[in-house]
Order: structure tokens, then sequence, then C-alpha cells
């Protein structure tokens, strides 16, 4: 980053050593002394009077985007570069080259700033970090405005702050630029959240809202990324927070047709039978998903919850028809190795330890149920 400042400090001096001979204004022959002089603020002073004595200065303009380039003044250096080439391009390289090492700037900086917020532990002062680092990513998205790097970091600096709908539009930029993964699975992401929000809150109309328009980018992003589990997920998430379950199920049960042996095409479907209360399919789709990856902790746990709710809804049966029945106990012993296998995941949580324990204590595992439940309290802790 130094080297390509320097390097452009450089070029400019010796254009100032060639322009020297030129015919110049006194205002241009003082710019050129404060700029050496590292006098800015004289510089601009000297500068305005130049273009104000005369507005067709393309030199004046441009010398006075240096100096703004020099003082961290972004939108004031783009402005000057803007009215120095409507006059004339004699300065189109030199300008080009300031604004690349202008944007290099910024955004090593953005980065570095967002790389310390996450680090810092203290809120406030991560905050203080976050929005230093927002400015750095907006100056850059503005110095160069086709840059997807500068709206991909600049969307994930708002959604590490927690400030999910400022990230929209740095995503939804991120898609149009070129199509990319992150935006489409991060902006249906922030839907889906938005929309479950609005759900908590009570305002079912205004969550629908967000979920479908989760679907819509979700389902985009499909079309061009047709294996990402997370987007797939997602979808699914977003077709149940709007209840537009039976075509969910239709999209999903066309695509373990079209890929049978995709995972997430046979884990997702799986989520949305086992939604609907349709276990045994739920069941037959888990069980294709395992026997694809043997690890698929998702997949696992899913089963595992498959046959508990199975068992709770047997029992349930048995108990409204006045009968006794222990059935449902062989669901939850069928649910047994895999849950027991999920709670070895690293991404298990206290609540798989306390369904786990449900399980043990259903089958009169007590000391089995104890244990979970005392992890799924540690966990919580």
């Amino acid at each position: 980053m130094k080297s390509n400042k320097k390097f452009f400090i450089g070029l400019f001096a010796i254009a100032i050593l060639f322009m020297g001979f030129q015919c110049a204004s006194t205002e241009i022959t003082s710019a050129k002394l404060y700029i050496q002089q590292k006098n800015y603020d004289k510089a601009i002073e000297v500068l305005k009077k130049e273009v104000q004595k005369n507005p067709k200065s393309d030199q004046g303009y441009y010398l006075m985007g240096v100096v703004y380039y020099e003082k961290g003044e972004y939108e004031n250096m783009l402005d000057s570069f803007e009215k120095s080439l409507a006059i004339s391009k004699v300065y189109e390289k030199e300008i080009r080259d300031a604004k690349k090492s202008a944007w290099i700037n910024v955004f090593n900086r953005g980065v570095s700033l967002f790389q310390r917020a996450i680090k810092t532990e203290n809120a406030d002062s991560a905050n203080v970090l976050f929005d230093r680092s927002i400015a750095d990513f907006n100056s850059a998205t503005k110095i160069e405005p086709d840059s997807a790097d500068a709206y991909k970091n600049l969307a994930f600096v708002f959604l590490s702050k927690g400030d999910n709908e400022s990230a929209i539009r740095p995503l939804q930029k991120l898609i149009d630029l070129e199509k990319a993964k992150d935006g489409y699975k991060y902006l249906g992401e922030v839907y889906f959240v938005m929309g479950t929000n609005l759900k908590n809150e009570g305002k079912e109309k205004e969550a629908k809202e967000y979920f479908n328009k989760s679907i819509e980018v979700l389902s985009e992003g499909r079309k061009l990324y047709p294996g990402d589990a997370e987007i797939l997920l997602y979808l699914s998430n977003a077709y149940m927070g709007a209840e537009r379950i039976s075509e969910a199920m239709e999209q999903f049960k066309a695509g373990v047709e079209s890929q049978p042996d995709n995972k997430y095409y046979r884990y997702n479907y799986g989520v949305l039978l086992l939604g609907a209360e349709r276990f045994e399919e739920a069941e037959a789709q888990f069980k294709k998903a395992i026997e694809l990856d043997p690890e698929y902790s998702n997949a696992i746990y899913n089963l595992g919850v498959t046959y508990l709710k199975w068992g709770g809804y047997l029992n349930k049966k048995a108990e409204e028809e006045g009968k006794f029945s222990e059935e449902y106990k062989e669901k939850y012993r069928a649910a047994l190795p895999y849950l027991e296998k999920a709670v070895q995941s690293p991404d298990a949580d206290a609540n798989s330890w306390e369904l786990l324990g449900r399980v043990y204590s259903v089958l009169g595992m007590t000391d089995q149920a104890t244990k979970a439940f005392e992890q799924a309290d540690k966990m919580r802790k």
C-alpha cells in the first residue's frame, strides 16, 4: 500500500518539474509550491482562486483533486477529478492512478478497522471501529463503483455490527455486479431473519413480505448455485415462514428427482416433510442423505428428531383413543443412536443434549439422562 502511494507521488513530482517550464498562472505556481511543502490548506485556498478566475482550468481541478487525495477527503477528490476530466482528458492517466491508489488506501484501512472491531470486547469501542470501517468501504465504493470486493466487505461489516437492513443495498449491488453466491446467500438470509423477527413481534403480514423477498432472492441464487447447502436451507426455511409449504414441497421434491445424489436436496426435503409430520417420508430422505454422507451431522440430528417427534405423535394419538401402547418407545429407541452421535458433533448445543436427556428419561435410562441434562446446563452456562 505504501509503495503505491510513493510511486504515485514520485510521478506527480516529475510532472511538477516538467510543468514548471509551461506558462502557468500565479495560483498554479503557488499551489505546486504549497503541495511540495505539504501545506495542503494553503494549496486548496489558491486553487479555489485559480478555478474561480479560470473555470476551464483542467490543471487547477486536477491539482485540487491531488490535494484532497492527500487530505483523505475522497468525495472532494472525486468531484475535482470529474471536473478536470469534463474540461479535458490531459490528466486522465494521472487521475486513474490516483483513484487506484486511493481505493487501495481506504480498502486496506477498512479491512484493518474491521479486524480490530471483531477482536474488541468492549461493545462501544467495537461499534466505533465498525463505523469507521463502514466509512472507508463506502468511500471505496464511490471511488470504484464497479468493485464487488468493496460492496462485499461493506455488507459484512454491517452484518457483523447487527445492522441487517443496511446490509441489503451492498448485497444487492454484489448480485447486480457479478451474480455472486455470497450475495444471494446473505441477502436471502437477511430477508429471512428480518421476516422471523417481525413474525416474533406478531407482525404476520410484514413478516410474509420479507419471507417472500427471501424466496425470490434465494430461488434466483439456487438456479446458479444448485448445490449450495446454505442457499437451499434458507430457501426451505423461507418457504415455511411464508406458509408456502406445498410449493416448497414441489420444489424440493423436483430437486431430489433431478439430483438424487444431492444430499442437500434430500436433507431440505426431509425437513419440509418433518414439518408436515410426514414422518416415514422424512425418515427416508434423511436416511438417504446419511447414506450419501455418513458424517452429515444435520441429517443425523434431524433423523433422531424425526423418530422423537414420531414417537410423541404415536403416544398422543394412543392417549386420545384411550389406548395403552408402548409403540412410541420403539421410535425413541430408534432416535437414540442418531442423537448420541449428534451430540458428538462440534456443532452440538445445549438443546441437542437436552433432547438426548429426554429420550434417556422415557427409556428409563436414569443415569445417562442425568449426565445429558447436566451437560446441557453446563453448555448454557
